[in-house]
């Protein structure tokens, strides 16, 4: 706050007297107040205030400042003064020096005022109290008072920890809270748990924070696990044929192999027959049942290898057969002489219309030239 006293006479600088209502208005004191004072200011305690406060005023004012109304203790702050500002200068501020601070300046009868309010705010104390009020299931609540020592400012929030006895290591549950009740939730069954609290202001959290007496245990409950019910598909299966036997023919002398594929579950027992009668481990034959893709080997057969072959899957749930017919042909070769190639052909009237004349191939290494059919 400015304000300007004026009286009635006064005596000019030359020393001709004059009325005070002639003195130039240029020459008349006034103080410039930055306008970064114009509003509170707040220092943290340790800081160094140096503030500096223009003026005008002609011939030099006298200066002189108070504290809450009290004259400045020149102690604890310092002024500096000069023709044109005046500086207030503590080196290390404390919060005994928060306080309404006024700036007069005086020019014979003319004087012009300034008011400033500074601030020192520091750390805020701990709650004054906190009190464990109840635990139930895996929660406990919790209340406290705010601090006796909120650092010269107000408080803006309360921190909450717990703490497991088993490792008495502290975790932060609740940061930037504003009331002055908790319920802490999510705490591990059968362990027991104490709380602290710290106070918050603009400076930072307390140094220190206020603990609860007692502990809250979160008891063990009986949890009986029911998994869910469900009705248990059923994947058993009697044996089935998804790909049968199919008849074949084979030459005597070069293996042949016979292949079905079969499904069911439990996985089928399979035995192969022939002429309804069980190969078992006979060494002629070769049984082989991979994923459900059965085969028969017949090594190098003969012609008493034919007949009907039957595949039989079993299991518990049933039984499956699937047949084929297996025809075992002889090899046949055919010595024919040149003048029997001729004869095939129509040059003679002999009949050998039973001979292949396509399968006879040229064979050498007798008297006469000859053919292989």
């Amino acid at each position: 706050m400015i304000q300007s006293i004026g009286i009635t006479k006064e005596q000019h600088s030359s020393g001709t007297p004059c009325r005070l209502q002639d003195l130039p208005l240029e020459d008349r004191p006034k103080i410039r107040l930055p306008r970064v004072l114009r509003s509170r200011c707040v220092k943290h305690v340790g800081e160094q205030i140096n503030l500096v406060i223009p003026f005008i005023g002609k011939p030099k004012p006298v200066i002189s400042w108070t504290k809450d109304g009290q004259p400045l203790d020149t102690k604890k702050a310092n002024i500096r003064n000069t023709d044109k500002d005046s500086i207030l200068f503590i080196r290390k501020s404390e919060r005994e020096d928060s306080g309404s601070y006024e700036m007069t300046v005086k020019v014979d009868s003319f004087e012009d005022k300034a008011n400033l309010i500074i601030q020192i705010v520091d750390l805020p104390g701990p709650p004054a109290s906190v009190k464990l009020v109840d635990s139930w299931g895996f929660n406990a609540a919790l209340e406290w008072t705010p601090p006796k020592d909120n650092g010269n400012t107000e408080i803006t929030g309360y921190t909450i920890q717990k703490a497991d006895k088993k490792t008495e290591e502290w975790f932060t549950v609740l940061e930037h809270f504003h009331r002055l009740n908790a319920t802490v939730s999510d705490l591990v069954m059968g362990n027991t748990f104490t709380f602290r609290v710290f106070a918050e202001n603009k400076v930072g959290r307390s140094e220190t924070a206020a603990v609860t007496k007692g502990a809250a245990h979160i008891q063990k409950t009986g949890i009986v696990y029911k998994p869910l019910e469900y009705k248990e598909h059923d994947f058993s299966e009697a044996p089935k044929f998804t790909a049968p036997l199919s008849d074949r023919a084979a030459t005597v002398g070069y293996t042949t192999k016979l292949l079905c594929a079969v499904r069911g579950s439990p996985k089928p027992k399979i035995e192969w027959l022939k002429n309804q009668m069980i190969i078992g481990d006979d060494p002629k034959y070769r049984q082989i049942n991979n994923q459900g893709v059965c085969s028969l080997e017949i090594r190098k057969p003969s012609s008493f290898d034919g007949g009907i072959y039957t595949c039989r899957a079993k299991n518990a749930l049933g039984e499956a057969t699937v047949a084929c017919k297996l025809e075992v042909k002889r090899k046949y070769r055919i010595i024919c002489t040149l003048l029997d190639m001729l004869m095939l052909q129509g040059a003679f009237s002999a009949d050998y219309s039973d001979i292949d004349p396509l399968r006879c191939l040229s064979r050498r290494g007798m008297a006469s030239e000859h053919f292989l059919c």
